[in-house]
């Protein structure tokens, strides 16, 4: 049989895990399709100084005849790629259908040279079915590639009168692939949350911004007995992160 190749440019705007191939690229009877794509159970990849993180990437796909074979890499900002361990491994859920799956390793302290391959990445995917049909899916997936952060918090002084004010600081960092340290996150907003004492959620108190130091200070007047944190909520680039609260007297 004549060896088909279909060629799909699925873009960045699908989701991580779990779409469907979108009706343009409906394959006809008989051509392998691209049912979904699953990276790291879909969750971000977070990457702190120095230890490597190794995920799954998993591509579902069909044809009349079934599937044969599939290949997956991974592109990154500044032209970062990632390619699997192993070649993919077919396992059929019924005689049409089969997930391939590849395992990947990305290494912050060898596999990048400075910050830039952090954010959106994307799958993707050449499927051969077992009629030779082929289908190359670009940006079949998409998922993303982290910064770890840290964050602290502290409220003082301790115990405290009510009424009094009471300052609560902190500082929000996270990982530098260059330096293979972790340094002060500038310039972002943090909220501050509060939990009283016998509570089961915190809730939003005030926004802060992080210094040029990524130093985070607010003040507050004590009113009950509770617990003060950070939370970071997180962007493209950095994951999120919640401080450990900080627990106050008010006498």
């Amino acid at each position: 049989m004549r060896h088909r190749i279909r060629i799909a440019v699925l873009g960045s705007a699908l989701a991580v895990t779990g779409f469907a191939a979108p009706a343009a690229f409906a394959a006809p009877t008989s051509d392998v399709t691209i049912d979904k794509v699953t990276v790291n159970g879909g969750k971000p990849i977070v990457l702190g100084t120095t230890a490597a993180k190794s995920f799954s990437v998993s591509v579902t796909a069909s044809d009349d005849s079934g599937i044969d074979e599939a290949d997956i890499t991974l592109y990154g900002p500044s032209s970062a790629v990632a390619l699997p361990a192993s070649a993919p491994t077919c396992e059929a859920s019924s005689a049409t259908t089969s997930t391939c799956t590849a395992k990947f390793t990305l290494d912050p302290d060898t596999d990048f040279y400075d910050n830039s391959p952090a954010g959106a990445w994307y799958v993707d995917a050449m499927v051969t079915a077992n009629d030779i049909d082929t289908i190359l899916a670009e940006k079949a997936g998409a998922f993303k590639v982290q910064r770890l952060s840290k964050l602290t918090a502290n409220a003082s002084p301790e115990p405290i009168k009510k009424g009094k004010t009471l300052t609560i600081t902190g500082a929000l960092t996270r990982a530098n692939w260059e330096t293979h340290k972790y340094a002060g996150y500038t310039n972002q907003s943090v909220t501050l949350e509060f939990k009283k004492k016998g509570a089961s959620a915190y809730t939003a108190v005030k926004t802060a911004k992080s210094d040029t130091k990524g130093n985070l200070k607010t003040t507050v007047k004590a009113a009950t007995d509770g617990y003060f944190r950070w939370n970071f909520a997180g962007n493209s680039t950095t994951s999120p992160v919640k401080a450990t609260g900080d627990y106050v007297d008010v006498r």
